[in-house]
C-alpha cells in the first residue's frame, strides 16, 4: 500500500541533474568552439553581429536539447538575487582589474582590448543585445546544458568545477590570457551558484546585469584602448572606436 500524495506537491530533482546526456554535451560544446573562434577571430568591425549570431544558435539549442533550460523563468524574486549576485561578482572583478593591471604580463592593454569592442557599435544596441540574446544565451547553454550535463554525469560539485573549466578554457580562442582568466573567474560565480541551487532564471539576472555594468557602465579601470594597429583581423587588436 502506497501513501497518499499531497495535492500540488510534485517530485522534481534538483536542480541541473537532470540534464542532457554526454552526447548532446558533446555536440554542443563542439558547436560552441566553432562559434566563439568564428566571433572572436573574424573580422573585428562585425563583432557584435557575430556575437550575437552565437548567442542565438547555442542558447537556441540549449533550449531545444536541455531540460533544465527549457525550464527556465524569471520571477520576481530572481531579480534582487541576480542583481546582488551580479553586485557581488563585480567587487570581484575590481580587485582582479588592479591586480591584473599591476602583475600580469600586457594585462592592462589586454583588458584596454576588450573594453575596445564597446565603441564598436552604438552603446545602447551593446545593451539590447547582452540584455536580450548574449547574456540569456550563455547562461542557459553554459549552466542549463553544459553544466547540468556536467553534473548529471560527475555529480554537482565535479560536474560545476568541469563546468568552469570548460567556460574559461573555451576562451583561449581570444589569444587574450587576461579574458581567458577573467571567465573562468565568471564562470567559476555562477557554476557555484547553480550547483547551490540558485535557479538559473536568477542567474540569467546576474548575467545580464554584470554584463551591462561592467562593459558599459561602470568599468573597473581604464578602458582607452592603447598601442598602434597592427592591421590585423582579429577583434582583440587595440583599436580606439567611434562611439
Amino acid at each position: 500500500m502506497t501513501a497518499a500524495v499531497p495535492s500540488g506537491v510534485r517530485s522534481a530533482r534538483p536542480t541541473g541533474l537532470d540534464g542532457p546526456g554526454l552526447g548532446v554535451l558533446a555536440v554542443g560544446f563542439g558547436a560552441a568552439v566553432v562559434a566563439f573562434s568564428a566571433t572572436f577571430r573574424g573580422p573585428r568591425e562585425r563583432f557584435w553581429q557575430r556575437m550575437t549570431l552565437t548567442g542565438l544558435t547555442l542558447g537556441g539549442f540549449s533550449l531545444l536539447a536541455s531540460p533544465p533550460s527549457r525550464r527556465a523563468g524569471i520571477r520576481w524574486w530572481h531579480v534582487p538575487l541576480g542583481l546582488a549576485s551580479a553586485g557581488v561578482l563585480y567587487l570581484t572583478f575590481g580587485i582582479g582589474d588592479r591586480f591584473a593591471r599591476r602583475f600580469v604580463p600586457g594585462g592592462d592593454r589586454q583588458i584596454r582590448e576588450i573594453y575596445a569592442l564597446r565603441t564598436l557599435r552604438p552603446r545602447a544596441e551593446i545593451a539590447t543585445r547582452l540584455a536580450t540574446i548574449v547574456g540569456p544565451a550563455e547562461e542557459l547553454f553554459w549552466r542549463g546544458l553544459v553544466q547540468s550535463a556536467l553534473m548529471r554525469r560527475y555529480g554537482r560539485w565535479r560536474g560545476a568545477a568541469l563546468a568552469t573549466v570548460a567556460y574559461g578554457g573555451i576562451h583561449v580562442v581570444t589569444g587574450n590570457f587576461t579574458l581567458m582568466g577573467a571567465a573562468g573567474v565568471a564562470g567559476a560565480h555562477w557554476a557555484v551558484l547553480y550547483a547551490a541551487g540558485v535557479p538559473l532564471g536568477a542567474l540569467v539576472v546576474s548575467h545580464c546585469a554584470w554584463d551591462i555594468w561592467i562593459f558599459l557602465v561602470q568599468p573597473t579601470g581604464e578602458v582607452e584602448a592603447v598601442g598602434p594597429l597592427d592591421g590585423g583581423s582579429r577583434v582583440d587588436v587595440a583599436h580606439r572606436g567611434e562611439e
